[in-house]
């Protein structure tokens, strides 16, 4: 063979080389890569190509699959009364993806996940078709009614979290307004539309207010404020006035704020007596005490400036590192630069109730095969003892007299004990501008003495049809919180 030739040869047989090692490459190194890539309608088909598993609430199925004939895809999600439970399943769409548990145990309930590989194996050495795991989750689904329910009837942006204090069990979680995922769960052009249409609306139905958006806490606030200055000895003795004057002046500032109440029923009076009446002098005058530092420290013990993973994940609630002195004590109210999730103050409240013990809050009670063998189970799990039992105490004692005797009369139910507060949140560049959002934290102990519910309202009122002055945690928050415990407690 003659020297060209040779060269020729040569590089063909490199040139055949690399196409044999990039073969293997994209083989076996990007295997997976590929396999997963988004854009691979091979794997998107197989997707679809059989029911999911479900996502169980007290027993029964809120999710169910349905054929859709002429597509490629041959199955499509579809949700049991889902604008009840959207904010807890989110959505499976053919063409939009996965969101809330949906999107996290995507793996169980489509049956890929790689700890049913042996079932899966299986089933394709018997030929039966893949199947899903199933979600059981902690909802109880009287509670989730009667938080969905009140929001619903109030016409109003909002949202509920009820939480079992002692395991940290979300019992109910609600977001207002809300949405069907079962009407764009297709690939269909109007089912595009309608997504479209939902993402563009002002009011966010795709929101989940409970996990996602922050807002000001007002003064159900308060009730941190009060364990911190019990737990750190700025307050010894919750029956002892204060020397904090109405209206109260802001350190450093000209600025002086009052309260909704009579001043004689807030000048210098108690903690007790403060928390009562929503006292805002005398919430200021303890932060002002206890300084950010201190503030920010018991914060952070419930949960705040940290993500919560439930296994969806929430947006982190913020206690600012960087305040002055007015805005430390803006916090103590609640206003100022904080900021809360309603799950937070679900779990500041339940974490209060359960003498000072925060748990994670969990939603899921079981990751279930096919074949109904339990592949995970969820359990309770500590995440700080917050403050000591004996301040928890002192606090729960505070926040049933406000039912009992003050603001937070209407969560009472007659032979049951009720610790709970009300809070109104100023917000916005000018807060005389905007409508106040009202809130509303409470709890209930069973005939044991425990805490088996506790609950956080949120009610944004700016589409509402109501007077300003009707705008109030107590007013609008209180009554559902009462049916969420009244659920529970029946149950």
């Amino acid at each position: 063979m003659n020297r060209p030739l040779r060269h020729i040869a040569v590089f063909c047989g490199l040139l055949t080389l690399a196409l044999l090692l990039r073969a293997n490459w994209v083989q076996f190194a990007k295997n997976d890569d590929l396999a997963n890539d988004k854009k691979n309608r091979r794997v998107q088909i197989e997707a679809f190509s059989h029911p999911r598993g479900d996502i169980i609430v007290g027993g029964k199925s809120i999710t169910g699959a349905k054929e859709t004939p002429g597509s490629d895809f041959k199955f499509k999600r579809v949700f049991k009364e889902g604008p009840m439970y959207a904010p807890v399943t989110g959505y499976f769409s053919q063409a939009q993806g996965a969101t809330f548990l949906e999107g996290v145990h995507n793996g169980i309930l489509s049956g890929n996940d790689d700890r049913l590989f042996i079932k899966r194996t299986l089933d394709m050495l018997t030929g039966k078709k893949q199947q899903g795991g199933d979600v059981i989750t902690t909802i109880d689904p009287k509670a989730q009614k009667a938080a969905y329910q009140g929001l619903v009837d109030l016409n109003a942006k909002g949202a509920v979290v009820a939480l079992d204090p002692r395991s940290g069990k979300v019992l109910a979680m609600a977001s207002t307004p809300s949405y069907d995922p079962s009407v764009f769960s297709g690939i269909s052009l109007a089912e595009g539309k309608k997504f479209k249409e939902l993402s563009g609306r002002k009011d966010k139905p795709l929101s989940n207010r409970a996990l996602r958006e922050i807002y000001p806490p007002g003064s159900t606030f308060k009730i941190l404020t009060a364990a911190a200055a019990l737990e750190h000895g700025v307050v010894t003795d919750i029956d002892k006035p204060t020397d904090a004057p109405t209206p109260y002046k802001l350190p450093l500032s000209s600025t002086r704020i009052g309260n909704d109440v009579p001043d004689s029923n807030c000048d210098k009076v108690s903690v007790k007596t403060g928390m009562q009446w929503s006292c805002n002098n005398v919430f200021l005058d303890l932060a002002d005490k206890l300084g950010k530092d201190k503030m920010r420290e018991t914060a952070e013990k419930f949960g705040f400036n940290e993500e919560q993973f439930i296994p969806v994940r929430s947006a982190a609630s913020s206690y600012p590192e960087k305040l002055d002195k007015p805005q430390t004590a803006l916090t103590g109210m609640g206003q100022g630069s904080l900021t809360s999730t309603p799950l937070q103050m679900a779990m500041v409240t339940a974490g209060l109730a359960n003498d000072g013990k925060v748990m994670k809050p969990y939603l899921v009670e079981e990751l279930r095969g096919p074949d109904l063998s339990t592949i995970e189970k969820g359990s309770p799990d500590p995440l700080n003892q917050a403050v000591s039992e004996k301040t928890a105490k002192s606090v729960q004692e505070m926040m049933e007299n406000t039912v009992e005797n003050g603001t937070a009369n209407k969560a009472r139910i007659d032979g049951v004990t009720v610790g709970g507060k009300t809070g109104t949140a100023q917000h916005g560049a000018d807060v005389n501008d905007e409508r106040p959002f009202a809130w509303f934290v409470s709890y209930a102990k069973n005939s044991e003495g425990e805490s088996p519910v506790a609950v956080a309202v949120f009610v944004d009122p700016s589409d509402m049809d109501i007077a300003r002055s009707e705008i109030a945690g107590g007013k609008l928050g209180a009554p559902i919180a009462k049916a969420v415990m009244e659920a529970v407690l029946e149950r």
